[in-house]
């Protein structure tokens, strides 16, 4: 009944109304939305209304006012958020697709090995492309470059041993070389 009572408290709806272009004002600086302020004073309004047994003290009504519009624009910003699928978040992280830094490594390591082979005599490059690169049978080979099986298997093997010192040279270029460190000692009195 005290609710109900509250409701037509006539000075508390007078001072409400009074408040209302500043509630407006404050939810319009916080959204910049001019019908969402109106709505936020609103709601706040109505909820002050419907619980205003709960203000204690009268000279805190400006503040208690506010702190409800706040509270209004929180539960509207929550209302907003958008949520993610768990599922969709599991595809995301186990995407096979390589990453960009992958991608870029994949291509440094096919420009590296396009430059080795490009290196290697004509009938060894042709060799180690039509079997390593095309997948392609030595029999397959010997009848595509008119060779017998085994000059094709000699080839290759030439082939692959050239490109393995080619790497590992290439390898030992990118570490630093190994000095030799006898710290000289000095004794001192």
């Amino acid at each position: 009944m005290l609710k109900l009572f509250s409701l037509f408290n006539f000075p508390l709806r007078r001072r409400l109304d009074e408040l209302r272009p500043r509630l407006y004002r404050l939810a319009y600086s916080w959204c910049h939305d001019a019908a969402l302020a109106d709505d936020l004073a609103q709601d706040a309004l109505i909820k002050a209304l419907a619980r205003s047994d709960q203000l204690r003290d009268a000279q805190a009504l400006e503040s208690w006012l506010f702190s409800i519009l706040n509270n209004c624009w929180r539960d509207h910003l929550r209302a907003r958020r958008e949520f993610t699928d768990v599922d969709d978040l599991d595809e995301a992280i186990v995407d096979e697709a390589p990453s960009p830094e992958q991608r870029y490594a994949s291509r440094q390591t096919i420009q590296r090995v396009r430059l080795a082979i490009a290196g290697l005599p004509l009938g060894q490059r042709q060799v180690v492309t039509l079997v390593d690169i095309e997948e392609c049978g030595y029999a397959e080979v010997a009848a595509i470059l008119g060779l017998p099986v085994g000059t094709v298997m000699s080839r290759l093997a030439r082939a692959r041993q050239a490109l393995k010192q080619h790497f590992m040279a290439e390898q030992m270029q990118d570490k630093p070389p190994l000095a030799n460190h006898r710290a000289a000692i000095r004794r001192v009195k």
